[in-house]
């Protein structure tokens, strides 16, 4: 069975960290890219970074370039969201999302995602 399982998530302050962690299983993560994405209410789900399986190339969206940091632990099958500087426009729910194309083409559309986690809701606070 396939699974993906974010945790991580809460209400921090507004300038705050938090460490997003997407935990896989049930299919081969080296195949597969690893992308996160978030939805806030009422808004569309947004793609906020991507790391790719060929050659580690990570890739983010401009909302969140030089904030959130994003990294793979193989040996783990996890993959990790590092979130710094966070403001109350980050709020929102955060998924995690495996696309059975390894290489790196950037933030993709989230069509291109196979398997997607549960979610994992981040406030930040002003």
């Amino acid at each position: 069975e396939v699974q993906l399982v974010e945790s991580g998530g809460g209400l921090v302050q507004a300038g705050g960290s938090l460490r997003l962690s997407c935990a896989a299983s049930g299919f081969t993560f080296d195949d597969y890219a690893i992308g996160w994405f978030r939805q806030a209410p009422g808004k569309e789900r947004e793609g906020v970074s991507c790391i790719s399986r060929t050659d580690g190339s990570t890739y983010y969206a401009g909302s969140v370039k030089g904030r959130f940091t994003i990294s793979s632990d193989n040996a783990k099958n996890t993959v990790y969201l590092q979130m710094n500087s966070l403001k109350p426009e980050d709020t929102a729910v955060y998924y995690c999302a495996a696309s059975p194309d390894p290489r790196g083409v950037g933030v993709r559309p989230d069509y291109e995602y196979d398997y997607w986690g549960q979610g994992t809701q981040v406030t930040v606070s002003s």
